[in-house]
């Protein structure tokens, strides 16, 4: 939700959830509170190491928000997510006190995409995944010091789960 400051809360339910993750995007910490959205499912992504939500009647799925997001850092996430994703407006239910709230969220834009199965798992991912994610996060605060070279191959190639080469597009 946008106040008159250019403040903006932000659903987040994947990587976005690790304080560390946000603080190297954001180059600060962010207040953040639990919040659950339904009518969306967070499903993996094959071959990635970052989940998506797309729209399921029956769907639930555990976040955080991310609170207080000046304009320049909600254009980071834009530039992060991508085209692969949409931002849009959604109503969370706050975890602690059961209060309704509007965000921005970002929903995977094709959710008939056949890459998308199963659940998405937060814990296993700071397992297997954080500093992975977090090179990859770094990396692209580095480039947008420095936005010289192709920001998509820099950072899809980090956040592919097998490393794979870099896109060619």
């Amino acid at each position: 939700m946008s106040n008159s400051e250019g403040k903006h809360s932000v659903f987040v339910y994947g990587s976005f959830q690790e304080p560390d993750v946000v603080e190297v995007l954001f180059e600060r910490s962010h207040d953040s509170v639990s919040a659950l959205l339904s009518g969306f499912h967070r499903y993996r992504i094959k071959g990635r190491l970052h989940p998506c939500i797309t729209p399921l009647d029956t769907g639930k799925v555990s976040g955080k928000v991310l609170l207080g997001l000046t304009d320049d850092e909600l254009k980071n996430l834009d530039m992060i997510e991508g085209s692969l994703y949409e931002r849009k407006t959604v109503e969370v239910v706050l975890t602690g006190s059961s209060e309704k709230l509007q965000v921005e969220t970002y929903v995977w834009a094709d959710k008939e995409d056949p890459n998308l199965y199963g659940e998405w798992d937060f814990e296993e991912w700071k397992q297997l995944h954080k500093e992975k994610f977090m090179e990859a996060n770094k990396k692209f605060m580095e480039w947008k010091k420095n936005p010289q070279g192709n920001r998509i191959e820099a950072f899809e190639h980090l956040v592919k789960e097998d490393g794979g080469d870099a896109p060619t597009s």
